[in-house]
């Protein structure tokens, strides 16, 4: 799967085998998201994570979360999801 514009975000879902590959993929997007210093939006859980972008100040989808997409693409690729 990959992003898709929801509600003025960016989104994408992924599915996860467990926990702690989870937790290690949320892991992964902190270091882009600081070096832009943009953050995202992240809930995740047993088997999933979703990150949500969007730039608050101009009400929804900027360059800006599109270039933090394609780092978080590059950050996550090493998990295979």
């Amino acid at each position: 799967m990959s992003w898709i514009e929801q509600d003025g975000a960016l989104v994408r879902t992924f599915k996860t085998p467990d926990f702690m590959t989870a937790y290690r993929l949320v892991s992964a997007v902190v270091e882009p998201a600081e070096a832009l210093n943009h953050h995202p939006d992240l809930r995740f859980g047993w088997g999933y994570v979703e990150i949500r972008l969007t730039t608050h100040d101009a009400g929804g989808i900027t360059e800006q979360d599109h270039q933090l997409a394609q780092r978080i693409d590059a950050a996550v690729r090493p998990f295979g999801l």
